[in-house]
């Protein structure tokens, strides 16, 4: 079963995707990106790390800029799931090479497709 690290501060969002994507995706959660860091350091690799932005401590942008300089985890996609909807924030995602920008709320349908895809296309590009 392919794995997605998910990363938020929020109960209420851990809760929600977690319902979505335990039918076909083991879903380890991380309330910081530090919590997410200390996983990653573990060993635990995923197929897919989701990460909210606005998290107290280390934002998104920081834990992705750490992440990224992981050598084992330098390919791994990375989304963002935030509350962020300004252009600035899609564009800055873009440039950095997030694999997509999803916005809360979210409808149950597009966040599994934008899963499905983007871990489609990393498995693809494995090969």
């Amino acid at each position: 079963m392919k794995r997605i690290l998910l990363v938020d501060d929020s109960e209420v969002y851990i809760e929600i995707a977690n319902e979505i994507l335990k039918s076909k995706y083991e879903v380890v959660t991380a309330k910081s990106g530090n919590e997410a860091l200390s996983f990653l350091a573990k060993g635990f690799i995923p197929n897919l790390i989701l990460l909210d932005i606005l998290m107290p401590e280390m934002d998104g942008w920081e834990t992705f800029k750490l992440i990224k300089g992981i050598s084992l985890l330098r390919d791994v996609p990375i989304a963002f799931l935030t509350a962020l909807d300004s252009e600035m924030e899609k564009n800055q995602a873009a440039i950095i090479g997030a694999s997509a920008f999803i916005t809360k709320p979210f409808k149950k349908e597009i966040l599994l497709e934008k899963v499905d895809t983007i871990i489609c296309e990393y498995e693809a590009g494995k090969k």
